[in-house]
């Protein structure tokens, strides 16, 4: 855990680690490209999503009890992972905040746990929280846009304070591993090695969390989410899922009359 720890907001992580430990830059930027592979063997091991029914129990409850939205099994949101431009002519890694980064999903549970990295799935009877940037589904609901009821004002807050769970996990997450935040300038690796750094940071936020280990310091408001109040057009053949979203969704909405 030590190669990717809290730092001081200053550059490149690769020579803090190096000025700690006494190794040269290359030698920190090699054993992050040895071991980063080593440890992604056990990733699936450390972050999945819960299966049995104890497990989903568990979860669910742990979400009602935030704000009385049943049967959630986690909350999606993207946050941006900098790294430096691997092309200067390239602007494929430049996203519309202008920097360049890699847009990370992901979902955590009640415990500030991540659960998944990239979710593509359905839950059976549970469903997903997400920003109204993602589409309505029966397995990810989105708040309402424009709430025209009491009930759905009261769902809209209701979701809105189960979502921000997920800010708080991302500030926890980048806190302990400042080479995933933007302070630290950028990785210094090729995108898909700073993929990599990004699964087995997560992996490693989750073994903390499990081992109770102390909370790193706060930082700022993360400025580095992908948020999009706007949203998504329904294309014609989504239009049946999007149609077993509203119903979900109103399903919901009815628990807040």
């Amino acid at each position: 855990m030590e190669l990717c720890a809290c730092f001081p907001k200053v550059g490149s992580f690769l020579e803090v680690v190096g000025d700690v430990t006494g190794l040269s830059k290359a030698s920190v930027l090699l054993s992050v490209a040895a071991l980063t592979p080593i440890l992604l063997r056990h990733a699936r091991v450390h972050i999945k999503i819960p299966t049995t029914r104890e497990e989903i129990r568990q979860v669910h409850q742990g979400f009602h009890a935030m704000a009385g939205i049943p049967r959630v099994i986690g909350v999606v949101d993207g946050t941006l992972i900098p790294i430096l431009n691997p092309s200067l002519v390239d602007p494929c890694w430049i996203g519309r905040k202008h920097f360049s980064a890699i847009n990370t999903q992901v979902v955590v549970d009640h415990e500030g746990l991540i659960t998944d990295i990239v979710a593509r799935r359905e839950f059976s009877w549970s469903f997903l929280l997400g920003d109204s940037g993602y589409p309505l589904h029966s397995y990810l609901v989105t708040p309402v846009t424009n709430p025209a009821t009491p009930a759905e004002e009261r769902f809209n807050e209701a979701h809105t304070d189960t979502r921000t769970h997920i800010e708080w996990m991302f500030g926890r997450w980048k806190s302990r591993f400042r080479c995933i935040h933007r302070s630290s300038g950028g990785m210094r690796l090729s995108p898909a090695k700073s993929r990599g750094v990004i699964v087995v940071t997560a992996m490693l936020h989750n073994m903390a969390v499990r081992a109770g280990a102390d909370e790193p310091p706060p930082l700022d408001k993360d400025e580095d989410s992908e948020d999009d109040d706007a949203q998504p057009p329904v294309p014609d053949a989504r239009a049946a899922l999007h149609q077993a979203g509203v119903q979900t969704r109103q399903e919901l909405i009815d628990l807040f009359f």
